[in-house]
This record gives C-alpha cells, structure tokens and sequence, in this order.
C-alpha cells in the first residue's frame, strides 16, 4: 500500500442533468446510478483503496453535504472532510486540499478525481494511476489522464498531445493543449487526428508542484489559503472557512492552471471511463437486453420497446410499450419520460 500518496475526491456537485434521480439535496455522486448496491463516491472510493489506505483519501465537499458523505464513507478521518460553504468551482476546491495536505505533508504525490465517474476495468485504472505517479515522483510535473475516444462525442473537453515532441517514458506524451467541449464536425476531427483524448478530469501531481503552479497562474487563491493556513487542523478552521472561502475566485482548474502551464503531460488510457454526465453517457455504458434497453430496478416489462433507459427507485414494477429512444425515470414522487435526443434539456424540466 502507497502511503507517499494521498487521493483528493471532489463531491460537490449537483448532477442537475440526471434529474429526478439526481436532486440538489441528493445528487448523482451519493446514488447507486448503476444499480449494484454502492453510491459512486464509494466506488471512486474502493477504487483508490488500491492505490492509498482510507486515511490518505480527501473529501472536498458542500457544507450540506456533509451527513451524507460521514454516511457512505465512515472509514475516512472527519478531518479529511473539507466542506465548502460556497460553491467556486475546482480551482479553489483543488487549493483547500493541497494546501492542507501539504501542511502536515509536504512531500507526498497527490491524485485529484470527481466523485462521479464510472470505470469499467478497475485493475487497469489503477495501473495508469501508477504509471502517473511514477512519472511525477521526481519531476516538477502535472499528470492528467487522457481517455482514448472510441466516437466523436461532443460533451466532452478534449486534450491534444504533440505528435512530433517529447514522449518522455511509457507512452506519457506532453500535452499541447487543452480543448473545450466541441461541435459535431470538430470532434470527428479529433476523432481522425489520433493524437487527441477525453479529458477525464483527474490529475497527478506532488503537492509542491501544483502550490507553485497555483501561486504562479491565480495568486488571488493562493493567498486566501496562505491566510487561512493556520487555521487548518484547529477548532477555528470552520469559522475561517465560512469566511474566506467565498472570496475566491470562482475557476476551473483548467483555465486556472491547465490551459497556462507548460509541463503538463498526458498518460492515454482506455479503462471503460464515463463522466456519467447525462442519461445518454449511462445509457451508453451499462449492458442492454437484445432491443438494446438498458433497465435499472426489480421487475420491469417491456413490450415493442427498443433504446430506451428505466431507472426507478424501490420494488415499482414499470411496464411499458412502443417506447423507442426514452428515458423513464421516477424518484421522490416524480417520474420523468423524455426522449434520449432531447435529454439536454432535463435541466430546464427541473427548474419548471
């Protein structure tokens, strides 16, 4: 077991494109999306335990959050638990846990990831995740992990490597640049390219190496937990937080330091990866009877029925006929049905 590395899982966010699974008091990251029993946070979490014992996982979070997350995970230390009292996106998020690693540990690697990923084949995740830290161990480097795309999907951030640069060992290639989310026709030219991956959004790196990289590209962060530092650890951490917090900027890791940095590298893997972002993408990955229906639940029929996803909570049994391209969802008293090619616009449906 690694105990040079520690693992930093980002859960704050509210998966509004899964509604009415996914709800802003009970989002996707602490619900059993795929129906085998754990929440993906927790199996994010079992994911790393072969990486780091539990005592090395981080949990950044929202305040509101945090019954659930003591919860699902009650092998990782309270103190491990970083909650947010506002919502800045991952660039401060990624700044509260490194700065607080590296205050009582200043010389470990450290891996980042979202809380609500699925991964098919864990033992090869787990091998790429070595691979990075291997790569950075002795190297003022930043790893992210590029996923081989096997179609021209729009709905994911893209990241090119040089084609007649630097691979630096085992197939890590340096990375050229980062791509936002594409239209149709540009993603079939990545597709073509060969050289271009999904951007995953987990990263590698030593903790001093993403502090200078932070102090570097978004010093106004970076300040903010300079004054926060001597809080952490103490009962005066949470009032601290509440305060200075919410006077970061609001940032991705990505524009706050990606899409800057000039020592940014690609480790290209293929682990069966999804962002389970929309019901498409889960859709997509989970196994389908032969009309290509993919069921969640107990008991349902299906009758003249082909492309469809059904994911309701409880024993309710669903029977449903000449449904073709739909999601049918039910949770908390409310059941959605809409077809897959308009999934886009579930979050509108949430806010009527």
């Amino acid at each position: 077991m690694d105990t040079h590395t520690h693992v930093v899982i980002m859960a704050g966010g509210v998966g509004s494109r899964f509604w009415p699974m996914s709800t802003p008091e009970h989002p996707k990251q602490f619900m059993d999306v795929l129906g085998c029993g754990k929440s993906l946070i927790q199996l994010t979490v079992d994911r790393f335990l072969g990486i780091c014992p539990a005592e090395h996982i981080w949990i950044v979070t929202s305040e509101k959050y945090q019954d659930i997350v003591r919860e699902q995970l009650p092998a990782i230390p309270t103190e491990q638990i970083l909650l947010e009292p506002v919502a800045r996106n991952t660039a401060p998020c990624i700044a509260y846990a490194c700065w607080k690693i590296k205050k009582r540990h200043p010389d470990v690697r450290v891996v980042v990831t979202p809380a609500d990923a699925m991964v098919v084949d864990v033992a090869c995740f787990r091998q790429v995740i070595r691979q990075a830290l291997d790569f950075i161990e002795n190297r003022d480097a930043i790893v992210t992990i590029g996923i081989h795309p096997c179609r021209p999907d729009t709905g994911y951030g893209y990241i090119s490597a040089e084609t007649t640069g630097e691979q630096v060992e085992n197939e890590v290639l340096k990375v050229k640049e980062f791509k936002e989310k594409p239209d149709l026709e540009t993603a079939r030219h990545y597709l073509a390219a060969g050289n271009y991956y999904w951007n995953a959004g987990i990263f590698v790196w030593n903790a001093a190496t993403i502090e200078k990289a932070l102090r570097q590209y978004v010093p106004q962060i970076a300040a903010v937990f300079d004054q926060l530092d001597a809080a952490f650890y103490t009962k005066e951490e949470p009032e601290a937080v509440s305060q200075l917090f919410p006077t970061c900027e609001r940032i991705s890791i990505d524009y706050a330091v990606m899409e800057k940095a000039d020592n940014v590298y690609v480790v290209p893997a293929d682990f069966g990866w999804s962002d389970l972002g929309s019901w498409g993408a889960l859709h997509a990955l989970l196994p389908k009877d032969e009309k290509e229906n993919v069921l969640i639940g107990k008991t349902h029929q299906l009758h003249e029925c082909q492309r469809n996803i059904v994911h309701v909570s409880g024993l309710k049994k669903v029977v449903l006929q000449g449904l073709d391209g739909y999601i049918v969802a039910e949770k908390d008293n409310v059941l959605l049905v809409c077809k897959l090619s308009e999934e886009q616009r579930i979050k509108d449906f949430a806010q009527d």
